[in-house]
């Protein structure tokens, strides 16, 4: 029964998670047990070993007496979580440098290829889709769970800020030519260079929200 009860709540926490990277649950929006119970069909039990769960992860604060909230991420989270993920992103590449074998240089060559035609077609969406493909890809080539589940916790508080830095002037066209020189790293198994350009990487997008947000003042002033 217990097992049946974790697989509940965690179900419930994925949905509710889903929801809120979509943005149906807004930063700062109240969740209302009750109302969700409801919606969701369930009992407010695992609802509440849910939200548990999205707290611990980061997603969902809780406020004593009051409830939980969707968190929001403001900038100097974001200046702060951005060169622990360059930190940790680059690692991976030094390891996937040391580890990656021909086989999984070529599965990379296929989604850096994919991810370049993105780029020349202007496909936003499919270009992230691709970027995100091939982090994952590296990272799965460093072979350290520790660094994945880290790296994993990291970019669901990025990912609820709703970023989209490839709007950025320019960010586009400079963020393929960060991914090639991080796989053009790899392939020669420059496990430092590899660390280095992913970390150049990463710190850049960082720059680029910068420029974005100052660039959208500018325009709202």
């Amino acid at each position: 029964m217990r097992v049946i009860q974790n697989s509940l709540h965690d179900e419930v926490a994925a949905q509710l998670r889903e929801r809120i990277f979509a943005g149906e649950l807004a930063p700062g929006a109240f969740l209302d047990e009750v109302a969700l119970a409801a919606q969701m069909k369930i009992s407010r039990t695992p609802l509440r070993e849910a939200l548990k769960v999205l707290t611990a992860e980061g997603l969902v604060r809780h406020e004593p007496r009051r409830g939980c909230f969707v968190n929001q991420v403001t900038a100097r989270d974001l200046d702060e979580i951005f060169p622990v993920i360059a930190l940790l992103e680059g690692r991976c590449a030094h390891e996937a440098a040391l580890h990656a074998s021909d086989v999984d240089l070529e599965a990379l060559q296929v989604l850096h290829d994919r991810l370049a035609r993105h780029a020349k077609a202007r496909r936003i969406n499919d270009y992230y889709a691709a970027n995100y493909e091939i982090h994952e890809a590296i990272i799965a080539l460093a072979g350290n769970r520790w660094l994945a589940q880290v790296i994993g916790d990291l970019r669901k508080i990025v990912k609820l800020a709703r970023l989209q830095q490839l709007h950025a002037p320019g960010r586009l066209d400079q963020s393929l030519a960060e991914h090639l020189a991080v796989f053009a790293a790899l392939k020669a198994r420059d496990a430092e260079g590899a660390e280095a350009a992913m970390r150049t990487h990463l710190s850049r997008q960082r720059t680029a929200l910068h420029e974005l947000a100052g660039s959208l003042k500018s325009r709202l002033a």
